[in-house]
């Protein structure tokens, strides 16, 4: 299956409009955001866990990335509330479940071998973030040679400059409303936008914001 898996074209879903669809485990579904393979696939999705659901034990090959947007996630690891941000490297093995249901943002498949690190943090923690100016906040949520990953906050009356992505950028609107070079983006909208791109992001009413940048070149 191929559902904008060419990394070298802009990609934009309103994941809001989308249908759940089964996956292969009961009480487990999906909006898919972005797809090339099978089961076995480069991914980005939604996923959603029914209360009581779980997933069959399974290894990342290349990686796993998710946020968990509502509900508790869990694994051998833990309990992961809403606001949970995890990475699990290449070669890592879970079984994922939850009891209480759950909804997630989640990254398959897309992390290089140099990767090696299982990250787990809870983005609601106020440590975490700095103001970048009075009208930002950032929390760095993951660096490295191939990639950034961060959330944003972005106040009420939000206006940004025009910003250069040379090595491509990746946003999904968590909550509020965002205007990129004048589109209206609503929560649950995912974008991906290819090296070379000039993104202006602006914000009336204040937005939160998962963004990756420097994996797309």
């Amino acid at each position: 299956m191929e559902l904008n898996a060419d990394l070298s074209c802009p990609a934009t879903v309103d994941s809001a409009a989308l249908a759940w669809v089964a996956s292969p485990m009961p009480g487990v579904e999906r909006r898919m955001l972005e797809r090339n393979g099978n089961e076995v696939a480069r991914a980005t999705s939604l996923v959603r866990y029914a209360p009581g659901s779980s997933f069959s034990p399974h290894i990342h090959g290349a990686g796993e990335e998710f946020l968990v947007l509502d509900g508790v996630f869990s694994d051998e690891a833990g309990d992961f509330p809403a606001g949970s941000y995890v990475r699990n490297p290449p070669g890592s093995r879970h079984q994922p479940r939850s009891a209480a249901g759950a909804v997630m943002f989640v990254k398959l498949r897309q992390m290089p071998p140099e990767e090696t690190r299982s990250i787990r943090l809870n983005t609601r923690d106020p440590t975490l973030w700095h103001d970048c100016d009075e009208h930002q906040q950032e929390a760095l949520l993951f660096e490295a040679s191939w990639e950034r990953v961060v959330m944003l906050r972005l106040a009420a009356g939000y206006m940004g400059a025009d910003e250069d992505w040379p090595h491509g950028v990746e946003i999904f609107v968590i909550d509020g409303k965002i205007e990129i070079n004048s589109t209206s983006c609503n929560a649950g909208t995912w974008l991906r936008r290819p090296p070379g791109s000039v993104l202006a992001v602006s914000s009336q009413g204040g937005a939160l914001l998962y963004r990756k940048s420097g994996h797309l070149s």
